[in-house]
């Protein structure tokens, strides 16, 4: 296939001077390729140096073909039409004219009488059927404007296109749309994605790091494969490089050693006098030359091994995956920790949101929280952690609960992760303080970082910390898409540390890899439209 983009020695720094990635050499065919990377390692950036809204420091981008691009965040008037949004309302006033017999002179050149059935079908496709083109976007969901940017790739049908976190505000039906329009794209498309179902449709995956960009053949499960490959050798190239560090370091010392010795035996020489003067002196101006040359020879050989010990331990860093452990909370397998009695909820405009929901969790029980959006699990996440009361029904909480939603919004922006948790642990002593960050992996001055300055998986993490880093962590523990804003590293990272957890979980989620990953016991449907919250089955 010829590329229909082509990035040949492409680098990019930041304004401030931050280099994103050394100089990459890549091509992008008619394929699907998965682009991911930890959060600030330039995917976004690659996008738009890839669409031309930026240049590259140094280095050519060519391009073939139009491209369409699908970003995460886009900021439109919410009185824009969804006619405007799809770049179509120029267009359908030209055949309206034609149609009412209003036509201008330069109408039927302009008609575009294939438009309404594509139009149509993009729609379909996208699961907006018959959504009223004039309807204003503002009164539509984050997850139905995707759809809209998505039906406007479909209806414009670019050579390429670009998708960033095409899936973020999509429930269960949104994600397969996605999935399902991307399998049957005729074109190239490159994702930038952490949705794990969505990196197994791709037929390459590129991962971008400090290293470079490493290309897999194949999909998500294939590159993941590949770099646990990849993290085994830089392990095995590590520790040689230590161990000839080290042996570099004991041959120097037999060396100076050896030199020593003979340096003794000319002195003892000297003083006894056996030899005359000249020559004696002689030797010595040999021996200080061959000093300096050892010397020198010696510090190449050390700083060869040390660069190579450095360049070993810096790939080990960037393939070695994050760990970090939540304290235990000691919770007994009979204890309840949650109860809903025939509990409801309805908004104060009348419209009932949830109705007649009874369920309970017992012990550390792990629980996931499913459903379309809009159905009301956020309402339900509300009344367990008391921020809501029930209109109908009751909510028990015989146990403390913490909640962390996918903005993490407990933690002030502004203020220090330190500073977040004395205000959140007023009766936590300074050192348990820095001693529950470092838990976590906030040691000495990364616990002065202000949270507003963190990556999507740090201030996550800091949230953890903050509602369980106490020597009395809350049994329960809420999440409300937590995976939204975070890197695949981190998602991992969190779910290693969910794994081990021995506490209760009531989790809301999207992401079937990452409730399989944390081992969910149980489902709870917040079903649209019907009056009672059934509970699933429990997994065996």
């Amino acid at each position: 296939m010829s590329p229909l983009i082509h990035l040949q020695s492409v680098s990019y720094a930041t304004p401030d001077g931050q280099a994103l990635f050394p100089e990459l050499d890549l091509a992008f065919a008619a394929e699907r390729t998965g682009l991911v990377g930890r959060n600030g390692a330039g995917k976004t950036t690659l996008l738009r140096l890839i669409d031309g809204t930026l240049s590259p420091t140094s280095g050519r981008v060519a391009r073939q073909g139009r491209i369409g691009v699908l970003r995460q965040q886009v900021q439109i008037p919410g009185h824009t039409s969804v006619a405007e949004r799809l770049g179509v309302a120029e267009a359908l006033a030209t055949l309206h004219r034609l149609e009412a017999g209003l036509a201008r002179a330069d109408d039927l050149d302009r008609a575009d009488w294939t438009l309404e059935a594509r139009l149509a079908g993009a729609l379909q496709d996208v699961g907006l059927p018959g959504l009223d083109l004039q309807r204003p976007i503002g009164g539509l969901s984050g997850g139905q404007v995707t759809r809209l940017a998505l039906a406007q790739l479909l209806i414009d049908r670019p050579d390429m296109i670009l998708l960033d976190e095409p899936t973020n505000n999509l429930d269960r039906e949104g994600r397969a749309t996605v999935a399902d329009l991307l399998s049957a794209w005729p074109g190239g498309a490159v994702v930038v994605s952490h949705d794990r179902a969505l990196l197994r449709r791709m037929d390459r995956i590129i991962e971008l790091s400090p290293l470079g960009a490493m290309v897999t053949g194949g999909n998500w499960d294939a590159h993941m494969a590949r770099r646990e490959t990849e993290r085994e050798a830089a392990h095995r190239t590590l520790d040689a490089a230590e161990r000839a560090l080290k042996q570099a370091n004991r041959d120097i010392q037999r060396t100076r050693e050896r030199k020593a010795k003979r340096d003794a035996a000319g002195r003892r020489l000297r003083r006894s006098g056996s030899q005359s003067k000249l020559i004696l002196d002689a030797q010595k101006a040999r021996s200080e030359q061959s000093l300096s040359q050892q010397r020198t020879v010696e510090n190449r050989q050390r700083e060869d091994a040390r660069r190579s010990v450095d360049e070993a331990r810096a790939k080990v860093e960037v393939l070695q995956p994050m760990r970090f452990a939540l304290p235990p909370t000691d919770l007994p397998a009979g204890r309840l920790v949650l109860a809903f009695d025939a509990a409801g909820w309805t908004a104060p405009d009348g419209r009932p949101i949830l109705q007649d929901v009874t369920f309970s969790i017992t012990g550390p029980e792990r629980i996931a929280l499913t459903g379309p959006n809009g159905s009301g699990k956020t309402t339900l996440l509300r009344l367990a952690t008391g921020e809501a009361a029930p209109t109908a029904g009751t909510v028990r909480r015989p146990a403390r609960s913490a909640m962390l939603d996918q903005h993490v919004s407990i933690l002030d922006p502004a203020a220090s992760i330190l500073d977040n948790f004395t205000r959140l642990r007023p009766d936590d002593t300074a050192n348990a303080c820095r001693a529950a960050l470092a838990r976590f992996r906030f040691r000495a001055d990364a616990a002065l970082q202000p949270v507003g300055s963190l990556s999507g998986g740090e201030t996550l993490r800091a949230g953890l910390a903050v509602v369980l880093g106490s020597q009395d962590p809350p049994p329960l523990l809420i999440l409300d898409e937590p995976t939204n804003h975070l890197d695949l590293d981190s998602i991992a990272a969190v779910e290693s540390a969910l794994r081990d957890y021995d506490g209760a979980l009531l989790v809301a989620s999207h992401d079937e890899d990452f409730l399989e990953a944390i081992g969910i016991t149980r489902r709870i449907a917040t079903p649209v439209l019907r009056p009672a919250l059934r509970e699933a089955d429990r997994i065996a």
